[in-house]
């Protein structure tokens, strides 16, 4: 069953000249129904301005079409406040252009309440002093909060509204939804006028026409003297999302398992050429796809994890993240052009090795190609993070190195991705840890990983690439409270066989502190630092100044002290 709604809009100009609100809603076709959800919003111009009109029609068309174009790996958090944000920018922009620009009062400015229903959550979006309302059981209750400042009983002006500022500050939260909710949005001419009672009572009198009780309760408004504009939304939940039409569980439930393969089979198409690797968690192949003669890289999950659907969702979500990365450092999968008849990932072949072998290869690897394999290591994980998702299993093992030299991230099992993780699914979600020797200390309390999680894979990664070891050893997996990893201590990288520059060690000790506040906020920065000396480190390491200019530092001394004798001089023959 998938997500349902019904709807009732209603909007006139009342007693004003013209109307300067504006709404809409959005209900896409599948996939994007459960991928991205139901859009619906509402502004409203601010009366002192002419063009405020524009500036409510451009806020609420603008949202409902550029949310529909942000990544599905994206929260709608993260979807709809960037769309708002660049709302805002462009209407503040049209101000500063424009012969208001020193008025904002009159320039392209209007409040904004919007509201996405995705799976079971409502995701409410509020600028302004429009209102959402929220009816379950007969009780109205106020989900937003009035942006208004109150000069006196009769005066107020707008604290906050798109294209008041540069920068934005917007309200969010999340309301679980529950079958037969009723979300009421509303300007102030309407909700200023009519009583809670009212418009309870209309939406049920009304409840096979929600545009007769949208209107009802907008002529209510008009005939308790609103001078305003009138604009009411009503949407009602009828059927929430089935979890049994996540895809992931659909291709779980209805595809059989891959046989296990052998050398010279045909299968679906490809023929196999050997078994690259086996596991107890999946078996993988060289094949070469029929059509096309290219070498390909079959993956088929371990048939005794057939009764595991967590296990299974999480490796059918390999495919979906990696067609939706586009990186030169990350695996390509193969498209598929033909009816897939089991359980299986294809993806390109690498001719190479794991930066593992490279390391074993390479115990004593010059500096600039440790730079090199981590610059190309970050941009791969920064394709992973523009999108709200976190790798979780960085490893050398999960490295693959080709043979022009580049680096390519594979395997992305334990990838956590925003988005998905909205979606309702019967099966438990789990959070999967990678190698523990790799992994950061929040996993091993229970925490979700964050960029900064991958961060830390990283710098372990440096670390051992510059020493053959770990930077803590074998204790952060043993470390399971805070106080345990408060006394993880740092083996600095630094030994007397090797040349490397002190603020390398620095920042590869940042990167692995055992706080993630401690550690880098960006990737970049990180993989600057491994290039630069950063000013903190020069700073820390910076001799004193008696040490670096001894006249200067005494001058100084003597003028502080002259400095004193005037003042106490002063002091006593006053």
């Amino acid at each position: 069953m998938p997500l349902k709604i019904s709807a009732g809009q209603y909007s006139d100009q009342g007693r004003k000249a013209s109307n300067q609100d504006f709404h809409g809603l959005c209900v896409p076709p599948e996939p994007q129904l459960s991928s991205k959800g139901i859009a619906i919003a509402l502004a409203d111009g601010i009366s002192s301005s002419e063009v405020s009109q524009i500036a409510s029609q451009s806020a609420v068309s603008g949202f409902l079409e550029d949310y529909y174009c942000t990544s599905e790996a994206w929260s709608v958090k993260t979807s709809a406040e960037r769309v708002l944000v660049a709302t805002n920018s462009w209407l503040h922009a049209q101000t500063q252009q424009s012969q208001h620009r020193y008025d904002k009062d009159r320039g392209y400015v209007c409040t904004f309440s919007g509201l996405v229903i995705k799976s079971t959550t409502a995701h409410l979006f509020h600028v302004g002093d429009a209102r959402i309302y929220l009816l379950r059981d007969q009780v109205l209750s106020q989900l937003t909060e009035d942006h208004r400042v109150w000069i006196s009983s009769t005066q107020s002006h707008l604290a906050r509204a798109l294209g008041i500022d540069r920068k934005l500050d917007i309200d969010y939260q999340a309301v679980p939804v529950a079958r037969g909710d009723i979300f009421l949005l509303a300007t102030d001419g309407v909700y200023e006028h009519v009583a809670a009672d009212f418009i309870s009572a209309s939406i049920e009198a009304n409840a096979g026409d929600l545009d007769q009780a949208a209107r009802a309760i907008g002529e209510e408004a008009y005939r308790q003297g609103s001078a305003d504009n009138l604009t009411v939304q009503i949407i009602r939940v009828e059927e929430l999302p089935s979890p049994e039409a996540n895809e992931m569980y659909r291709q779980v439930a209805e595809l059989p398992f891959a046989p296990l393969l052998e050398a010279r089979m045909d299968f679906d198409g490809y023929r196999i050429i050997r078994e690259i690797k086996g596991s107890s968690r999946s078996h993988i192949y060289l094949a070469v796809d029929a059509e096309s003669g290219q070498k390909v890289v079959i993956k088929t999950p371990s048939i005794d994890l057939q009764g595991d659907p967590a296990y299974l969702e999480r490796y059918l979500m390999e495919e979906w993240i990696a067609r939706r990365l586009n990186s030169p450092h990350v695996l390509k999968p193969c498209l598929q052009t033909r009816q897939r008849n089991y359980i299986y990932v294809v993806s390109e072949f690498i001719e190479g090795q794991t930066l593992a072998q490279w390391m074993i290869d390479n115990p004593k690897p010059d500096l600039a190609s440790v730079r090199g394999i981590l610059e190309q290591i970050g941009k791969g994980l920064q394709a992973f993070h523009r999108l709200e998702m976190v790798h979780q299993d960085l490893k050398p093992d999960n490295i693959m190195i080709d043979r022009t030299g580049t680096v390519k991230i594979i395997d992305f099992g334990a990838t956590r991705v925003a988005g998905v993780i909205e979606i309702a699914t019967p099966i438990e979600q789990i959070n999967l840890l990678g190698s523990a020797a790799y992994a950061a200390p929040e996993y091993f309390l229970g925490e979700n990983g964050t960029q900064r999680s991958d961060i830390f894979s990283l710098g372990v990664i440096a670390y051992q690439m510059l020493s053959g070891k770990l930077p803590y050893g074998v204790e952060v997996a043993k470390a399971r409270t805070r106080a345990a990893q408060r006394k993880l201590v740092y083996q600095s990288v630094l030994n007397d066989e090797r040349e490397i520059p002190a603020w390398i060690d620095d920042a590869i000790r940042q990167a692995v502190a055992p706080d993630p506040l401690a550690r880098y906020a960006e990737l970049s920065e990180f993989i600057f630092d491994l290039h630069h000396p950063n000013q903190a480190f020069l700073n820390k390491t910076r001799p004193p100044l008696i040490e670096r200019n001894p006249v200067v530092f005494w001058k100084s001394v003597s003028f502080v002290l002259l400095l004193a004798l005037i003042v106490i001089s002063a002091v006593r023959f006053a």
